[in-house]
């Protein structure tokens, strides 16, 4: 403690402001560093080490970490510091967060079953190999559907369903679907900023009746 405090002293009081403080800060830090490493000395010298000294010191120590944190959220706050000068004065370095990519492919969509007006859906990754799970980075999917022989080449056709953080879903269709018409299901991977990477291909099927519209998962 010692050390690291004579160092810190010593670098912020001959360059304050390449450090984002001003003179008064660093010298207002000086006097507690100095009078901590002087009540240390006195603590653990033979001759001086009473309790009397010992409280010195401890209260000396408490005083001289406060400051020392108020600078260093100062510090590290600052625009301009470099890592090098975090290390120079004994700052942590923290890591740079790793960027959330966007999804890289599209989910896998398997019909599991139809009933009445509802289809249910499972996704799972398409790299992968198995049939359940979303992949590494992936929030969710955007499910959409389709009602008619053909599927849409292009997303202004196609119906929104909803967000799911789930892997099975249950899509409804409208209560006006007829009886064994041809509807078609897609769906995307997102990530935890919402942004999406590639549609899968329109899975479709037939479904034997009409309902209400919505999506439950």
């Amino acid at each position: 403690m010692v050390t690291w405090t004579t160092n810190f002293a010593s670098l912020i009081s001959s360059t304050p402001t390449a450090f984002g403080l001003v003179a008064a800060q660093a010298t207002s830090y000086q006097t507690l560093s100095t009078a901590f490493t002087t009540a240390y000395n006195t603590a653990r010298a033979d001759g001086t080490r009473t309790p009397a000294a010992i409280s010195t010191k401890n209260q000396a120590k408490v005083n001289m970490i406060a400051s020392a944190r108020s600078l260093a959220k100062i510090i590290q706050a600052y625009p301009s510091l470099t890592n090098a000068q975090r290390l120079s004065l004994g700052l942590t370095v923290h890591a740079a967060p790793s960027p959330i990519p966007v999804p890289g492919t599209s989910p896998d969509l398997d019909i599991v079953s139809s009933t009445g007006n509802t289809v249910k859906i499972r996704l799972h990754d398409s790299t992968s190999g198995s049939k359940r799970g979303k992949p590494a980075g992936v929030a969710g999917a955007s499910i959409f559907s389709f009602v008619g022989a053909v599927p849409p080449s292009d997303a202004s056709g196609w119906n929104f369903e909803g967000n799911t953080t789930k892997t099975e879903v249950v899509v409804s269709f409208p209560s006006g679907t007829a009886p064994g018409a041809r509807v078609w299901l897609c769906a995307f991977w997102y990530n935890a900023k919402s942004q999406a990477g590639q549609a899968c291909a329109a899975v479709g099927t037939n479904i034997p009746g009409g309902g209400s519209m919505g999506m439950a998962a």
